[in-house]
């Protein structure tokens, strides 16, 4: 079948006219209305109805022009594809991110980014609060946890995974604990950026689970502001291990009950639904990718249990 009798087909659907058809194809009437033809005997069905106003399609017209729509739709998007792969990146990269991790993550990455494409720069919101990616202003969102669903287009680049740390004052006291219960007798912040800011799940086996609602002596919006907290000896806390992996490294922080774990949760970026990624979009989530690869090669978080 020559393929490009699709597209002529497809813009006699959507002009209603074999007329109009050519005027947008850039070629004759003749040659439109020969190809069609020459399509509906190579499948042996009408796809079109023709009078003297107007042209328009037959049931198995329409069922037919809609895969044609989507089959042109994808040989575009392919071809774009490859044009833009060999293609440097340029112009503005709109992103935004949740705080903890745009700081600990991203801002490195962009680094990086800008300088290996000088033809690019990035604008970065930082932000706890889910923003809008409708509107056309961002062109993806860097989201961390447990993703609701919408009618954005995600992809799984990495995941993390909460730890209970606290400053070396409380040293004595998280050693001594040894069930998660015991630990609502310890000063807590909380992450008041959380859906449930209070409420942990600790699990050692697929048997043995425990749920413990804290007891916060503070609550903070903000998880830097939760790890400042933290690290002043205000008390325990829930935080990702990209945060303080340099913390229990050096020993500024301790992790508490290493033999449990709290859940894990992913790492996406989010698009708004289209069917192209410009290259600027493509080639900053390759490097990010490459960077959360980069961090899981490094190794456990020092106080783990294996």
């Amino acid at each position: 079948m020559n393929l490009n009798r699709l597209a002529y087909f497809a813009a006699v659907v959507d002009t209603g006219s074999f007329t109009r058809a050519a005027e947008r194809l850039g070629i004759t009437k003749a040659v439109v209305s020969q190809q069609v033809t020459q399509l509906e005997q190579e499948l042996r069905t009408s796809l079109l109805v023709r009078t003297t106003r107007r042209v328009h399609p037959t049931e198995a017209g329409r069922m037919f022009h809609a895969r044609c729509v989507m089959i042109l739709r994808e040989a575009e998007d392919a071809f774009n594809e490859l044009t833009q792969a060999a293609a440097e990146p340029t112009g503005t990269l709109r992103i935004t991110a949740p705080n903890d991790y745009g700081i600990a993550v991203v801002i490195p990455v962009v680094t990086a980014f800008t300088k290996r494409y000088p033809g690019c720069r990035v604008e970065q919101t930082l932000s706890d609060q889910t923003m809008d990616l409708t509107s056309g202003k961002i062109d993806m969102a860097i989201r961390v946890g447990w993703l609701a669903d919408s009618s954005l287009q995600a992809r799984k680049i990495g995941s993390f995974r909460q730890l209970l740390v606290g400053a070396p004052a409380f040293a004595d006291r998280i050693a001594a604990t040894y069930d998660p219960k015991d630990l609502a007798a310890l000063p807590f912040i909380a992450n008041m950026a959380l859906r449930e800011p209070l409420l942990c799940q600790f699990s050692r086996s697929d048997l043995e689970r425990r749920t413990v609602r804290m007891q916060a002596s503070m609550g903070i919006d903000t998880t830097p502001g939760v790890l400042a907290a933290v690290r002043a000896g205000g008390g325990l806390s829930v935080l990702p291990d990209f945060l303080v992996a340099e913390d229990l490294a050096s020993g500024r922080l301790s992790h508490a009950l290493p033999e449990w774990q709290l859940p894990s949760g992913g790492i996406y970026t989010v698009y708004p639904a289209a069917q192209f990624r410009p290259r600027k979009v493509t080639a900053f989530v390759e490097m990010l990718t490459a960077a959360e690869r980069n961090k899981d090669s490094i190794g456990d978080i020092p106080g783990r249990a294996p």
